[in-house]
C-alpha cells in the first residue's frame, strides 16, 4: 500500500510504518550521540510507551542508560485495509532497534488500566527481569474502565466554574478564531480525575511492590504540565488541571512512602510540545506555534527526545543520588524551565495579543508545528520514499 497522511480534526488517521521506524531511529541516534548516562536505570517499565514522552523516555532509558525496557500501550494493529496506529509502528521499530543493539525489549499491547494487563506485566517482569528499578507513567487516554467496579469514566477538556473564550487556530485554513468552551460539570471534573489523575499510577506501584517486583531503590516518574497564564483557564484551572493536581498529590504521597526504602516517586513538569495528546487540547496548539517561534529564535527549543534526555541526564540520574534530585516547592522536577523563562513568556504574550489569521504564518511557527505533527505519524521524514509501496501489516516482536 502507498500510504499518505489523512488528517481529520486533530488526528491523522493513517501512519507510515517506514516513517515511524525512521522517526524512532532518529531519536535513538540523538541519544547515542550524547554518550552514556551513568547511574541510570537498568530495568525500566514504561506505561504508555508508544508515543510522545513515553516513547522518548523508553528510548532514553534503553540507548542512554543501557536499560532493559518493557513497554505497555494500547494501539491498533493493521487489518490489511487500513494502517496500524503510529504507536504500533513506533513500538515495532523500537523493539527491532533495541534487540539489534543487544538490549532486552518487550512490548505489551493492552489496556494498562486493567488488572489483567497488570498481572500479565507482573508475570513477565518476574520471569525475565525479576525486578524493575524505574517505572515511567505516561498514560494518556480519553477513558478508563475502573477495574474494581467496571465503571467507565470519560475525560473532558473543559474549564471549571464558567465558560471560557479565547483565540484558537484551525490549521486547515490557518484561521485564528475565537472559541468558547462551556464549563465542566462536577461529574465531568470527577470523571477526568479518575481517568487522568494518580489513582492508576498508584495501583501499578502497589501491584509491583506487593509482588516484590519493584527494586528497593527504584524511581517512578509521572508527567505533568504547568504552563503560563495563557493556557491556565483551559489547562491548569480546567478539568485536566484537576487531574494533574491529583496526580501530583499522589506522587508526593508515594514519594514519602518510597523514600523509606531508598526509592522515589516524582512528577516531572515538562515543556509544551506537539504530541497526539496535546494537539487535542483547545487553544493550546496556537500557543505552541508562538512558543516554538520564540524558543527557536532564542536557540532554546527542545523536541520530545531532547527534553527527555535532559530530564534523565541533568535531573534524575547521571550518578545523582535519588534523594538529591532537585524539586520545586510542590515536589515537582522542573524540566519546563526554558519554556517558562521570563523573556520567553514575555515575547509569547506580545505575539498572542496581536496574532490573527492575517499574520499567523509570519509571527508563529505554523510550518514547524505541522511538520512536528506529521512526523508523529511517520510523515515528512528525510530519506523515506513516500511513493513506495509498503507493507502495513507488521506484527509486534514476540
Amino acid at each position: 500500500m502507498i500510504v499518505r497522511p489523512k488528517i481529520r480534526g486533530f488526528i491523522c488517521t493513517t501512519a507510515h510504518p517506514v516513517g515511524c521506524a525512521q522517526n524512532v531511529q532518529e531519536q535513538i541516534d540523538f541519544v547515542k550521540s550524547k554518550g552514556p548516562i551513568t547511574g541510570g536505570p537498568k530495568k525500566c517499565l514504561v506505561l504508555g510507551s508508544s508515543n510522545g514522552y513515553g516513547l522518548a523516555s523508553r528510548i532514553t532509558a534503553a540507548f542512554g542508560c543501557g536499560a532493559a525496557t518493557m513497554g505497555v500501550f494500547f494501539e491498533r494493529e493493521s487489518d490489511g485495509k487500513r494502517t496500524a496506529t503510529a504507536g504500533w509502528y513506533n513500538s515495532v521499530g523500537f523493539d527491532a532497534a533495541a534487540r539489534q543493539a543487544g538490549l532486552y525489549a518487550k512490548s505489551i499491547n493492552g489496556d494498562a488500566f486493567s488488572d489483567e494487563v497488570r498481572q500479565e506485566v507482573g508475570a513477565l517482569i518476574k520471569r525475565d527481569l525479576r525486578q524493575v528499578d524505574c517505572v515511567i507513567y505516561s498514560l494518556a487516554a480519553p477513558r478508563r474502565l475502573e477495574p474494581k467496579t467496571g465503571t467507565l469514566f470519560k475525560s473532558v477538556l473543559k474549564p471549571k466554574g464558567k465558560p471560557y473564550t479565547n483565540k484558537t487556530i484551525e490549521f486547515e485554513h490557518n484561521a485564528v478564531t475565537n472559541l468558547t468552551l462551556e464549563a465542566a460539570t462536577d461529574e465531568e471534573v470527577a470523571h477526568t480525575v479518575k481517568v487522568m489523575g494518580g489513582e492508576d499510577w498508584e495501583l501499578w506501584i502497589n501491584a509491583l511492590q506487593k509482588e516484590n517486583l519493584l527494586a528497593p531503590q527504584a524511581v517512578t516518574v509521572a508527567y505533568t504540565y504547568i504552563g503560563p497564564e495563557i493556557t491556565t483557564a483551559v489547562y491548569r484551572n480546567g478539568t485536566i488541571g484537576a487531574a494533574k493536581d491529583h496526580l501530583e498529590l499522589t506522587g508526593r504521597q508515594m514519594d514519602e512512602r518510597l523514600k523509606k526504602i531508598g526509592g522515589r516517586a516524582l512528577v516531572s513538569a515538562n515543556k509544551a510540545l506537539v504530541t497526539q495528546s496535546s494537539s487535542a487540547i483547545p487553544f493550546i496548539p496556537l500557543y505552541f506555534t508562538l512558543l516554538m517561534k520564540v524558543m527557536k529564535h532564542k536557540g532554546v527549543h527542545e523536541n520530545c527526545i531532547e527534553q527527555m534526555h535532559r530530564l534523565f541526564r541533568e535531573r534524575l540520574f547521571n550518578n545523582r543520588p535519588l534523594q538529591q534530585i532537585p524539586v520545586d516547592s510542590q515536589g515537582r522536577v522542573r524540566i519546563d524551565d526554558l519554556e517558562m523563562r521570563p523573556d520567553v513568556q514575555a515575547e509569547v504574550n506580545k505575539l498572542w495579543a496581536i496574532v490573527s489569521s492575517d499574520n499567523v504564518r509570519q509571527i508563529a511557527d505554523v510550518d514547524g508545528y505541522n511538520d512536528d505533527f506529521l512526523r508523529l505519524f511517520g510523515f515528512n521524514l528525510k530519506g523515506v520514499d513516500y511513493d513506495a509501496d509498503v507493507q502495513i501489516e507488521i506484527p509486534l516482536l514476540a
